[in-house]
């Protein structure tokens, strides 16, 4: 039998030929226009398998990446083209800001050229941070460029509400010749504008206009009912907010739970929306405020930083996610969940560095576990350390001393605030707390270095009158009446007071008799007095009744009486049927007591007749057995039924004893 021939190998597959380089670039036009990123990704790499290192494969293949939300690719291609000469330093800069690393990217723009769009990208990386007054320098340098744009327009607005600016608003609107109704967001930032300045009637119709012109435009642009309301969602949310703020709880409440439960807005919206509803219930339904607030917040895997969910760290502004922290964590703390607590405050500082709100929440956790001297250590130390920031600080640490009974340490902590240690509500709160610590000499202290600041200020608004008359009653009642006497002495010249003057008498006839009498006679005489002589009413025993004197009085209250007598009496109302001539028996007076507590009440007796007497289970006797007569039966269940237990095991009643109540408990066998 012949071999078998050898199979012959079959040729290997020839490699798939790559286009010509101008027909990839055609390729790579193509896909752009027509929005088409993938391709676009794919033919950029095929472009740079034939030219590594091509500057415009690279840019298209970064912008591709980035218009299709792959900002990880996006940054990883720009990383890898480091060492190639190209300027790829604006799109590393605006990766990463979509990855909101904000300082990165702003420290990446540093050395480039301020042009339009790096003015825009660094315009919205400060806003983010919050340096709101850096932010419009960066638009002021916008409109020299004289760009007309109602987006570039809209953020300078918004800008300006964010930077508590709104009395600028309207003459900003007037600068950049655009009216609120050129564009539903102007609208929308107009009416931020009215809210910040308290007319919330005025912002409530500027929303409405807003919406409307919003409906109108995205209309005209054929979008969809449920894209439409997505995109006005905002205005919904502003709406609700300022029901809230006219007081309208329930409103308020109803409109958020509308927005959250149609869930047709935008993530941002939707997390302000239910942030505000957990606002305005309080400490009410806290463990479903807890769990609504959940969903929102995440913890970064392998990390102890906190993350909030569906990018909502790129969408919400630096307040606005603060308040979501916030909130959660004083919802940790009412429902005491103080593990979970600690940990979201233990990140917190790192997550909002040049914020005051960490350092209170964490005090804010101490004071909950009844660690007061501690918060009251760490407020002070940080108070020591950013004077610039102290004021709110120094305030919590006097409330929570206050409220611990720490007085000195609170009556210091108000001292320690410069711009207000001197105005009359926080002089009178560090004098009580020093009256209560006994502490006398050192509450005039705080009082005379409050007249001597006043009496230096150079201001319009000067309290010196206010504050003087509480210092020298103050000395008045704790015997400084030589110190009281010079300060009623000048409001007296200064003011001419007519209070002062009469502190001044009273003050002075305790010091010195001859001032008090001079003084007593600038004071003005009453009317009526004059003819009267104070000796003379002195050694007399009384007022007595002069004839002529109040008769028209007395006439008029006789007339008074009269009229009151004559007034017309209701005849009283009877029981039907009943005759009040013949009333019959007086009712019994027990009659609303219950039957078994009235004195009458005699309880029945049991007929303990029939019943079978002996241990449980005792046998009923047969039927030709039970021949006893009535006699006997009664003789065996009579008064001496205990003697004669025993020899009654055997008799038994011809009726079956009535069951127990369900009440009572079952025998055991």
């Amino acid at each position: 039998m012949a071999p078998k021939a050898k199979p012959k190998p079959s040729p290997p597959a020839a490699k798939p030929q790559t286009p010509p380089l101008e027909d990839l670039f055609s390729a790579l036009h193509r896909h752009s226009e027509n929005s088409q990123y993938d391709q676009v990704v794919e033919v950029a790499d095929q472009v740079l398998s034939v030219a590594p290192g091509d500057e415009d494969a690279i840019r298209c293949k970064i912008v591709a990446l980035i218009k299709s939300d792959a900002i990880d690719k996006a940054l990883s291609t720009i990383l890898a083209s480091e060492s190639l000469p190209i300027d790829l330093k604006f799109y590393k800069a605006y990766c990463l800001y979509r990855q909101n690393k904000l300082q990165d990217a702003l420290e990446s723009l540093n050395n480039l050229e301020r042009s339009l769009m790096v003015l825009q990208l660094e315009s919205q990386i400060l806003y983010r941070l919050g340096k709101m007054d850096a932010c419009m320098q960066n638009y002021e340098k916008l409109q020299k460029l004289k760009i007309d744009s109602l987006d570039v327009k809209s953020n300078i607005i918004a800008i300006l509400v964010s930077a508590g600016r709104s009395n600028e608003i309207q003459g900003m609107m007037d600068a950049l010749k655009v009216k609120a109704s050129s564009s539903f967001e102007i609208a929308y930032n107009a009416a931020c504008s009215l809210i910040e300045k308290k007319k919330y009637a005025e912002a409530e119709q500027q929303l409405l206009s807003a919406r409307r012109i919003g409906q109108e435009m995205l209309m005209d642009e054929d979008y969809a009912d449920e894209e439409i309301e997505s995109e006005l969602a905002p205005i919904s949310v502003q709406l609700a907010y300022i029901q809230q703020l006219l007081g309208k709880k329930q409103e308020a409440i109803e409109a958020y739970m509308g927005i959250i439960s149609r869930n047709l807005a935008d993530a941002s919206s939707l997390a302000i929306a239910t942030n505000n509803l957990i606002a305005l219930r309080g400490t009410k339904d806290a463990s479903d405020s807890l769990r609504k607030l959940d969903k929102l917040i995440e913890k970064d895997d392998g990390s102890k930083f906190f993350k909030l969910a569906s990018g909502l760290d790129f969408k919400l502004s630096h307040r606005q996610r603060e308040s979501l922290y916030s909130n959660r964590l004083f919802l940790l703390l009412q429902t005491n969940k103080m593990d979970q607590a600690q940990e979201l405050v233990s990140a917190l500082p790192d997550m909002f560095p040049d914020s005051l709100t960490p350092i209170l929440l964490q005090v804010a956790v101490l004071v909950k576990e009844k660690k007061v001297s501690k918060a009251e250590e760490i407020l002070g130390q940080f108070a020591e350390k950013f004077p610039e920031k102290s004021k709110p600080v120094l305030l919590v640490r006097a409330q929570i001393s206050a409220a611990a009974g720490h007085l000195q340490i609170a009556a210091d902590s108000l001292s320690m605030i410069h711009d207000i240690r001197h105005m009359p509500a926080t002089v009178a709160t560090i004098v009580s707390l020093k009256e209560r610590l006994n502490d006398f000499n050192g509450a005039a202290g705080v009082l005379d270095s409050a007249v001597q600041w006043w009496k230096d200020a150079m201001t319009e608004d000067n309290k010196l009158s206010v504050i003087m008359p509480e210092a020298a009653s103050f000395k008045l009642n704790h015997g400084h009446e030589r110190e009281a006497f010079k300060l009623y002495e000048e409001l007296v010249k200064d003011h001419g007071n007519t209070e002062a003057l009469v502190g001044l008498v009273k003050t002075a006839a305790r010091t010195d008799i001859v001032k008090a009498e001079s003084y007593e006679k600038q004071l003005r005489e009453l009317r009526g007095l004059k003819g009267i002589n104070v000796e003379v009413l002195e050694k007399s025993s009384g007022a007595k009744h002069a004839e002529g004197i109040h008769v028209g009085k007395v006439e008029v209250l006789e007339e008074v009486k009269k009229a009151k007598s004559k007034k017309r009496k209701r005849k009283p109302r009877y029981p039907k049927g009943f005759d009040p001539a013949n009333p019959g028996p007086p009712p019994d007076p027990e009659r609303w007591l219950p039957k078994r507590e009235r004195s009458s009440y005699r309880p029945k007796r049991k007929d303990k007749r029939g019943q079978v007497k002996g241990s449980q289970g005792a046998v009923v006797r047969e039927k030709h057995d039970v021949s006893v007569s009535n006699a006997a039966i009664a003789s065996s269940n009579g008064p001496n039924q205990k003697s004669s237990q025993g020899s009654s095991k055997g008799a038994a009643s011809s009726e079956q004893p009535k069951a127990f109540s369900k009440s009572r408990k079952k025998n055991r066998s």
